[in-house]
């Protein structure tokens, strides 16, 4: 070693046994345990320093119970962290801003992480929330020959007595229409989370991203949605370290796993839960990171005509289990059980397990576990499993259908989402077609749509079109605090939503997001007027939209005469970034505007943004006369 290994390697072991590493056993392969760990805890357990919340608050006992079993398996475990924010937290705050450009940096800052240890054997990634999740999966699909494993940071439990963490963040919205006391809303605010750990109890991203992880093959089978700080949930953490030093043994490295097939699955799996629409965002950029195919909407919705929506989970319905509920009836590979017998999946793929999928499905079927659960969900809960997790007849009979829809039209030129089983179904049609005609209220901020709905100032019919919330205008915010507000409202299945921003996965009702171009790049929504006709029209069955201006405040237009007046039309004069909008999130607006924007998962794309530039140089250089290059020389 000090004839021909570099100074680093040598120094690194100086600085192992300095922190009290046994020098003897200093030679065994090195594993990096990534998290995003929040937070200081006493060793009984208590806060010293609070975490952002609570999907990190734990998982430092999975990166510990990791360690030991390495170190036990004469391995030499390193452990570093990269933290993640709350979506929850900064509803309605200036801190959403920095949410979903937040995702690019911790991926930048975890990959950085992963090669600042380059005699690393392989890293294990920890984490379970929106954000954080997401950035852990980009920076382990970039891992190449590396061999990696996801371990998801799993759910908190429901209270007994009390609200989900998706309801209670309407208390603020209940108590402004009378709805609800102070008393109740300060006891519900302490009652719903029941555990200290663990990604919210509905299909939110945070599930939906764990369900994702667990169908690319990242990590191990059943580890998606386990109840944090359960035996269970820790389990998997001494199991993932025995997996990852066996994929070593077996030279079976990340890129072996993460494929174009192992991506559509993971699509598939995302249908089939009826999963948060933001992971529209992520998957795409996971497929960036490991130099695979980004899917496009057209995939999506290929993919959401196919494959029947099959888990009845919070916030979709129609009975809306909570996420361990789920995990109980048998998670991501009993729904895979149902999904293979229908041809949809491919089971070739290799996972973490070192087995094929289809091996990993044969040995859940008859499995212990998978009995031991399902029993024990309906002899605590007294639910029927087969009611949470169901097959593809009993699904449609029980009038379960498909979760995304991309609409069109004059107003969302390249596209748009709508989670379309959130509509209510009283206001859906016989031929199961969503229909609204109403007048824009038209909002530039967030704020000034929450102020309109808490005063009375939204009335049936009205379709809210909140514009200069894409990446450009608030860096993509989500608007949870818009659609739950709404919810509280008694007229709230009659006012729809068009907005270039984005949405928690919990968000219900007419809501249409991502509308592309966004308003300040020159967006079609940007030149709607108050009082313009907007009409939507969702077909839920076939899964295909309309959203469409159809007139002004005084007539209504045939779609020629709409077509002309938007053309014509200059957009409108208050049009602005939000006035915080930070210089780091306007950067990451431009480049992820230049890879690919919204509909190519907000990445960076090294080739296409240095293409522009290139190309900005030259048509600079060319209009540059002779004697203004000499003068500059």
């Amino acid at each position: 070693m000090l004839l021909n290994q570099p100074s680093g390697n040598l120094f690194g072991l100086s600085q192992n046994v300095g922190m009290g590493w046994d020098p003897a056993r200093l030679l065994g392969p090195e594993v990096l345990i990534l998290s995003t760990h929040g937070g200081l805890r006493a060793e009984d357990g208590s806060p010293i320093a609070l975490g952002f919340h609570t999907g990190h608050w734990e998982v430092g006992s999975l990166v510990a119970e990791a360690a030991r079993e390495l170190k036990d398996l004469d391995a030499v475990p390193f452990a570093g962290a990269c933290t993640d924010p709350c979506d929850g937290r900064t509803q309605g705050t200036t801190g959403m801003l920095d949410s979903l450009a937040f995702r690019n940096d911790a991926a930048i800052v975890l990959r950085r992480l992963m090669r600042s240890l380059p005699t690393s054997s392989g890293v294990l990634g920890i984490a379970t929330c929106d954000k954080g999740l997401p950035a852990m999966m980009m920076a382990l699909a970039a891992a190449g020959d590396l061999p990696t494993v996801l371990i998801p940071g799993g759910v908190t439990l429901l209270p007994e007595n009390g609200e989900d963490a998706g309801k209670v963040q309407t208390i603020g919205a209940r108590f402004s229409q009378k709805q609800i006391t102070l008393e109740y809303a300060a006891e519900m605010g302490c009652r719903a989370c029941a555990t200290p750990g663990g990604g919210c109890q509905f299909m939110g991203t945070a599930a939906t991203a764990q369900v994702v992880g667990e169908a690319l093959g990242l990590s191990l089978p059943h580890s998606a949605l386990a109840p944090s700080g359960q035996p269970i949930w820790i389990d998997t953490a001494r199991r993932s370290a025995r997996t990852l030093l066996r994929l070593l043994q077996l030279q079976i490295g990340t890129e072996d796993i993460l494929t174009d097939a192992s991506v559509q699955n993971a699509m598939v799996l995302h249908a089939a839960f009826g999963g948060s629409t933001n992971l529209l965002l992520h998957i795409p950029a996971i497929a960036h990171a490991a130099k695979l195919r980004r899917p496009t909407a057209s995939d999506w919705a290929h993919i959401n005509r196919q494959v029947p929506r099959l888990v009845d989970a919070l916030p979709n319905g129609p009975s809306n289990y909570a996420t361990v509920q789920v995990f109980l009836a048998g998670g991501t590979p009993e729904v895979m059980l149902h999904l293979r017998r229908a041809g949809l999946l491919d089971t070739s793929v290799k996972t973490v397990s070192g087995e094929t999928l289809g091996s990993n499905l044969d040995w859940w079927q008859d499995s212990p576990r998978r009995h031991t659960l399902r029993k024990n969900l309906l002899d605590q809960d007294g639910i029927d499993p087969d009611d949470v997790i169901m097959s593809p007849d009993q699904a449609r009979s029980r009038g379960l259908t498909s979760t995304v829809c991309f609409p069109v039209g004059n107003l969302a030129p390249e596209g748009s989402v709508i989670k379309s089983t959130s509509i209510d179904p009283t206001v859906v049609d016989a031929d199961g077609r969503y229909r609204h005609l109403g007048p824009a209220k038209v909002f530039t901020t967030e704020a000034a749509a929450i102020h309109a709905i808490k005063n009375g100032l939204i009335v049936q019919q009205d379709v809210i079109v909140l514009i200069c919330c894409g990446p450009a205008g608030a860096g993509m915010q989500e608007i949870y605090q818009v659609t739950s507000a709404l919810k509280v409202l008694p007229f709230c299945k009659h006012v729809a939503v068009l907005t270039d921003a984005r949405f928690s996965g919990v968000s219900t009702g007419a809501c249409i997001g991502h509308i592309s171009p966004e308003a300040l790049a020159g967006g079609a929504l940007g030149k709607i007027r108050e009082g313009d006709q907007i009409e939507i029209i969702i077909d839920r069955k076939a899964l295909t939209g309309q959203v469409n201006f159809v007139g002004s405040s005084t007539s209504l237009f045939s779609p020629e005469e709409a077509a002309r007046h938007l053309a014509e039309r200059p957009p409108r004069p208050d049009l602005a970034p939000h006035p915080s909008l930070p210089d780091d999130t306007r950067l990451w607006a431009a480049l992820v505007e230049a890879s690919g924007g919204v509909w190519g998962g907000c990445v960076y794309d090294v080739d296409a943004i240095t293409s522009q530039l290139d190309r900005g140089r030259q048509i600079s250089e060319s209009t540059v006369s002779p004697a203004q290059k000499g003068v500059a020389l």
